[in-house]
């Protein structure tokens, strides 16, 4: 109230006060604010989510020691112990399902797993020893000889799992309510526009995607330069394919959210985006089952557009490893790059909005650098969760879309010294193994890494045990 008070004039022979201080700003009590009004604030949920990184740390291992049949060991458990073939080893990608309820995970070595996430995540209470490493670790273990590079639930049937390997062009599907190392159901590619261009080594599948409102269509990525699409109520070989340039060798697929444009990554640094209605202008298949790309972008050009990282880095272009959209928010999509770097690209303007780049392998003195990494979005926080390529470690990251994110490339360094505006700084959490993938809980913000050794490890906020002293 003191802005509406008029100052009284001084009496004669008074000599003028001097000016009162500007009154004291106080700063709005944000927790008491949230308290009141009933609805979390998306820049208060931003803020605190500071405290949510800072408290993440290793909380359990679980190694892959696992038997197939009576005392016969499964392939990772010997290539685990085998210091000759070591390099083949890792958990490769992981996935949960839905509801959080299972955990799926493959190696390179070749193994399937389904973990119950309730088991692994009480266990944290108990002794080391309360685990052991037998049948009550997992609910599906399937050993095959062909390493393993994808794993996918359904989504309309959520007891149903799909896995590829970048040495095949088949997609073996698997029922975790049938006990059986036989594929429920095998899809293989057909015959392709570049199937005589292409050696065997690159006829492989390296991602796979599933549309979220059709439990029949499924996306796979191949290192022929196409992505490919099943629809399962017609035929067990592709029907769709999505063509880019036959050099191109895709990394990665995904599609967005209304399930009509699918992305791909590919080993060059490029994005390719398919409008599945039938491309440019709307117009019809060009041949009976080939879609052309309806724009590409490469990643190495959108950064050299970044002024403030032009003049301090030479941009060079970089494999991507893996692609994923934000699912709190449906523009962004993040990437992955093997040099270590992760961003996010904003599908509306083709642009590169966020960008964290770690220093590189050789700054810090590391020789081995870890390849074929894959990061996984936290579920209801736009915080990217990625393995380090050089060190036993992972990197969460603030890619909030907004420029008071640490990761935007318009972030102002000086609103730092406002408490109010401070981001959630990026975090590295370090752990006892190198990360390959990761897959985040669905409902919670627990997080499991897949290491190089195959083991998982519990990425969770730190418990503490009271005591009472008496």
């Amino acid at each position: 109230m003191d802005k509406f008070l008029v100052a009284a004039p001084p009496c004669a022979g008074e000599d003028p006060e001097a000016p009162p201080p500007p009154p004291r700003r106080w700063h709005r009590w944000s927790r008491i604010a949230v308290e009141l009004d009933g609805r979390i604030d998306a820049r208060f949920r931003h803020r605190e989510l500071r405290r949510l990184l800072d408290s993440y740390a290793e909380t359990r291992t679980f190694e892959h020691k696992y038997y197939t049949h009576g005392e016969q060991r499964c392939q990772t458990y010997v290539m685990l112990i085998s210091t000759l073939i070591y390099i083949l080893e890792g958990v490769s990608a992981m996935e949960f399902d839905k509801k959080g309820v299972y955990l799926a995970s493959v190696t390179l070595s070749g193994c399937l797993t389904v973990h119950d996430f309730e088991t692994l995540y009480c266990s944290l209470y108990g002794p080391s020893c309360s685990l052991p490493d037998d049948s009550s670790n997992y609910v599906l273990h399937i050993s095959n000889q062909l390493p393993l590079c994808a794993v996918r639930w359904n989504p309309g049937n959520q007891d149903e799992i799909v896995c590829s390997s970048s040495q095949s062009d088949k997609v073996s599907l698997f029922d975790i309510g049938y006990v059986t190392s036989v594929p429920t159901e095998i899809l293989q590619k057909g015959k392709t526009k570049f199937h005589a261009l292409c050696s065997e080594s690159r006829k492989g599948l390296t991602d796979l995607a599933f549309t979220s409102d059709d439990k029949s269509r499924l996306f796979a990525s191949g290192l022929d330069g196409a992505v490919y699409m099943w629809d399962r109520r017609l035929s067990k070989t592709h029907c769709i394919e999505l063509t880019a340039l036959p050099e191109s060798q895709f990394t990665s697929v995904k599609l967005n959210m209304d399930n009509r444009t699918v992305f791909g990554a590919t080993r060059n640094g490029t994005i390719h985006a398919w409008d599945t209605r039938g491309g440019r202008a709307s117009a019809a298949f060009q041949s009976h089952n080939e879609v052309q790309p309806l724009s590409s972008v490469k990643i190495s050009t959108l950064l050299g557009k970044i002024a403030s990282l032009k003049e301090q880095s030479n941009i060079v272009s970089s494999e991507i490893l893996s692609i994923d959209f934000n699912p709190s928010c449906s523009y962004q999509l993040a990437f992955h790059l093997d040099d270590g770097w992760s961003g996010v690209l904003n599908v509306n303007t083709l642009s590169v909005s966020h960008l964290h780049c770690p220093p590189p392998s050789w700054l810090e003195g590391v020789d081995s650098v870890l390849h074929k990494r894959k990061a996984t979005w936290l579920s209801t926080s736009s915080i990217y969760a990625v393995g380090s390529s050089s060190n036993n470690g992972m990197y969460v990251l603030d890619f909030h879309p907004h420029t008071s994110s640490a990761c935007h490339v318009d972030y102002n360094e000086e609103t730092k010294c406002f408490e109010e505006n401070q981001p959630a700084e990026n975090k590295f959490i370090p752990l006892s193994e190198g990360v390959l993938s990761c897959a985040a809980h669905p409902l919670s913000h627990n997080i499991i890494a897949g290491t190089e050794f195959s083991s998982l490890l519990m990425v969770s906020q730190k418990h503490e045990t009271i005591r009472d002293p008496e």
